[in-house]
C-alpha cells in the first residue's frame, strides 16, 4: 500500500510538472487565425515571391508571400484579436466550402456581401466600398466610351463565380464571352485579342492600369452605368454563421478610419504585383 501512494505520487508529481511545462508553452502562443484568399486578385491580394515589411508568408506556399489591401485588413483584424495571422491561398470557389468546413476562419478576399452568399455565411461591416468599371485597351476601339450602350457588340467578360459576371447582361447587345477564373487571365485575354473588355472594381482596374500601360479603364457617371445593389460591389469579411467572432471583428474595422483605408488601398495600388 504504501509503495503504491509512492509510485502514484510520484506519477502525479510527474504529471504535473509535464502539465506545467505544456501550460506555459501553450500559453506563450498565440492563437491562430486562418485567413483564406485567393492571393490573386490585386490590389486587394496577390502573391508575391519575397518578403518585405507587409507580406505575410502564405501558410501553404513554401516560397509566397501575401501582401495587398485584404493582408493589411488581416493584420489589423489579428492584431485587435490578439491572434497569429496565417494565410492561406486558395481558389475563389473553394472560400466558402473551406469555411464552412473550418479549414479556415475568415475569408478576408474582396468578397462582395451578397444575398447569395448571405444564405451560406455571415459578414462583417464593409472594409472598403467601391464601383465597377470596365476595363479596356487604352488604344482599342472602346477607348471612348461614356456609356454602357457604346459598349455594343463588344466582347466583354468577368470572374467566374462573381456577381461582375451577372452585370454583363446589362450591357445592350453585348458579346457575353465565358467567364474566367482569375483577373492574370482576364488581362491576359484582353491584351490578347480575346475579349475588349472585362469587370473590375475600381481598385482592381487601377492596378491593372499601374502595371500595364496599355490599358485603361472606363467609369460611369450616375446613369449611363451599371445599376446594381451596393452590396454586390462593396466588401466585407466573411465568416461561418453566428460566429462568435462577429462583433470583435467589426469593432476592429470601426478603428479603422476612412483616411486611413484609403491610404491603405493606395499603397495596396502603388505596390501592387498584377498579372
Amino acid at each position: 500500500m504504501k509503495k503504491t501512494f509512492i509510485i502514484s505520487f510520484s506519477f502525479i508529481f510527474l504529471l504535473s510538472i509535464l502539465s506545467g511545462c505544456a501550460s506555459t508553452r501553450l500559453g506563450g502562443a498565440k492563437e491562430q487565425l486562418k485567413v483564406g484568399m485567393e492571393c490573386n486578385y490585386a490590389p486587394f491580394n496577390w502573391t508575391q515571391p519575397y518578403a518585405s515589411n507587409s507580406a505575410v508568408h502564405i501558410s501553404n506556399d513554401s516560397t509566397g508571400y501575401a501582401d495587398g489591401y485584404d493582408v493589411q485588413i488581416a493584420k489589423k483584424i489579428a492584431d485587435y484579436l490578439g491572434m497569429e495571422l496565417v494565410i492561406v491561398k486558395m481558389e475563389w470557389d473553394g472560400l466558402i466550402p473551406a469555411l464552412n468546413s473550418n479549414t479556415i476562419d475568415l475569408i478576408i478576399a474582396g468578397m462582395s456581401p451578397t444575398d447569395e452568399r448571405k444564405k451560406a455565411i455571415d459578414f462583417s461591416d464593409y472594409y472598403y466600398e467601391s464601383d465597377l468599371v470596365i476595363v479596356i485597351k487604352k488604344d482599342g476601339p472602346y477607348a471612348g466610351a461614356t456609356s454602357l450602350a457604346d459598349f455594343s457588340g463588344s466582347k466583354i467578360t468577368a470572374q467566374l463565380n462573381t456577381t461582375h459576371y451577372d452585370v454583363i447582361d446589362q450591357i445592350p447587345g453585348v458579346n457575353k464571352q465565358e467567364a474566367l477564373p482569375d483577373f492574370p487571365s482576364m488581362i491576359n485575354a484582353l491584351k490578347s485579342g480575346f475579349i475588349d473588355g472585362y469587370i473590375s472594381e475600381r481598385p482592381g482596374a487601377l492596378s491593372a492600369v499601374s502595371a500595364h500601360p496599355d490599358l485603361a479603364f472606363i467609369a460611369f457617371d450616375a446613369g449611363k452605368g451599371f445599376n446594381y445593389n451596393i452590396n454586390n460591389s462593396n466588401v466585407s469579411v466573411g465568416m461561418r454563421k453566428n460566429s462568435p467572432l462577429k462583433d470583435k471583428i467589426n469593432a476592429a474595422l470601426a478603428k479603422i478610419s476612412k483616411d486611413e483605408r484609403t491610404q491603405m488601398m493606395n499603397d495596396a495600388i502603388l505596390n501592387s504585383v498584377v498579372g
